[in-house]
């Protein structure tokens, strides 16, 4: 997301941006806590989870660089909705509130990014909601390793089955006897907490249609990001020809 700001509105981020380690489960709030920084993810990734029943959660929505966490500050509301927990360790810019509501209200192209963004993850968590309501497990399983691998640009990644079933809201078994499939079709390879994707278009065959109706989605806004950028900088280059 800051790569995608104008280069004036980046610089002036700088001085109150705060280059932060973020480790793999690490709490970034609870849900209903107050929000005291944002965080900018540029190798990491943070899964936003939701409580039902009081003992058990799942995932309704995941972020990357393409996004920010915090994000209900942008919309006047300094307390999370969710449970932020990192699920893919990395480093991330971080701000506190005072000074991202300052920027904010003061960058137009700080605003743009964060709206759109906004629009992106309310599509991403409606999906989400319905993929879990409607689609069987091993479908869900390989949307998320799908989508999990389009934010670290890898093929192979660590986690854990415990993990990953709290990530889907199913049992720990289920998600043994959807990896076992997985496994049997020759999509993927699992050993000690390790997933490796082997043939990434049959496991993009083998999840639901939630995975490329959210793709389809984050890769439209980032064609229309880049030829907005595009515009911008030959507007700018023909103001200074001129």
């Amino acid at each position: 997301m800051l790569d995608g700001l104008p280069r004036k509105d980046y610089r002036k981020l700088l001085p109150v941006l705060e280059p932060v380690e973020l480790a793999f489960g690490q709490v970034l709030y609870e849900s209903q806590a107050r929000i005291r920084h944002v965080y900018f993810p540029n190798d990491c990734f943070v899964s936003m989870l939701t409580g039902v029943d009081g003992d058990r959660s799942c995932e309704v929505g995941l972020i990357g660089s393409e996004g920010m966490i915090g994000l209900p500050v942008a919309l006047g509301i300094a307390v999370s909705p969710f449970r932020a927990v990192v699920q893919g360790g990395g480093t991330a810019m971080r701000m506190k509130i005072a000074d991202f509501r300052r920027e904010f209200s003061e960058s137009a192209a700080l605003k743009r990014e964060l709206f759109l963004f906004t629009h992106l993850l309310m599509i991403q968590i409606a999906q989400t909601a319905a993929c879990n309501r409607f689609h069987q497990v091993s479908q869900r399983m390989a949307r998320w390793i799908l989508m999990t691998s389009d934010r670290i640009k890898s093929n192979e990644f660590r986690i854990t089955q415990q993990f990953l079933a709290l990530m889907l809201g199913v049992r720990r078994v289920g998600v043994s006897v959807a990896a076992s499939g997985l496994r049997e079709r020759k999509l993927l390879a699992y050993r000690r907490g390790s997933f490796t994707i082997l043939d990434h278009r049959g496991l993009v065959a083998a999840a639901c249609g939630c995975y490329k109706i959210v793709n389809d989605v984050y890769a439209r806004a980032q064609g229309r990001r880049d030829l907005s950028h595009q515009n911008r900088r030959s507007h700018a280059r023909n103001r200074t020809d001129g």
